[in-house]
């Protein structure tokens, strides 16, 4: 005899918890014939195929505009999650959704190289790692002497320097990028606050404006 599962227990481990969004969910199965109104459980063998259903028909998502816009376009319907680590555009990650609208912003206004001066070893992995697959990043260590030939370069060579001064940044080498009077100063963005999501943001408010 195959064994069962309670329906909206089971809808609520996929984020599907909200009574609009269970019903939403129940009505597509139903539908399908995979249950019925008056079913409050469903065979495991149903099941990979309800997971196919839902997630041919829905897409799910958090509250964060970012989110919702990409959940509007996707050729899915939109169907909230909670909580957002489900949304299946930032999975509940600040800095996954930030990563995601920068590439986006980067691609929109044809910006291909993006230079990092500050942050720490560890922070400057992980924008390698995340977004170095899409744009040609150059991570300028904020701790280590840098001349102003090389930061001259840096200036020509990236589309976007995001001078990170709120982490390990020297004041020496920040002012190479930041100086007054600089021809490039359109495409430098000074950033003051912590965190990779911060960072990010602040790129994003830069090219779209």
């Amino acid at each position: 005899m195959s064994a069962d599962k309670d329906i909206d227990g089971w809808l609520g481990e996929r984020g599907i918890s909200s009574p609009d969004s269970r019903a939403r969910a129940r009505a597509v199965l139903e539908e399908a014939n995979l249950t019925s109104p008056r079913k409050v459980r469903i065979s495991e063998t149903k099941l990979p195929k309800a997971e196919q259903l839902l997630a041919e028909r829905f897409y799910r998502v958090c509250t964060a505009p970012a989110c919702q816009q990409v959940a509007w376009s996707s050729g899915r319907e939109p169907l909230p999650v909670e909580p957002r680590s489900h949304c299946e555009h930032c999975g509940g990650s600040n800095n996954r959704r930030a990563e995601v609208a920068f590439l986006e912003a980067c691609e929109r206004h044809g910006v291909r190289r993006v230079v990092v001066v500050g942050g720490s070893p560890s922070v400057r992995e992980e924008l390698e790692s995340k977004l170095g697959t899409r744009i040609e990043l150059r991570m300028v260590d904020g701790t280590e002497r840098r001349t102003a030939g090389k930061a001259q370069s840096d200036l020509e060579w990236g589309d976007l320097v995001l001078v990170w001064g709120a982490t390990e940044l020297h004041h020496k080498v920040s002012t190479h990028y930041t100086a007054p009077g600089t021809p490039y100063r359109h495409k430098v963005v000074h950033v003051a606050r912590r965190g990779v999501a911060a960072l990010l943001e602040a790129g994003i408010t830069h090219l779209e404006r």
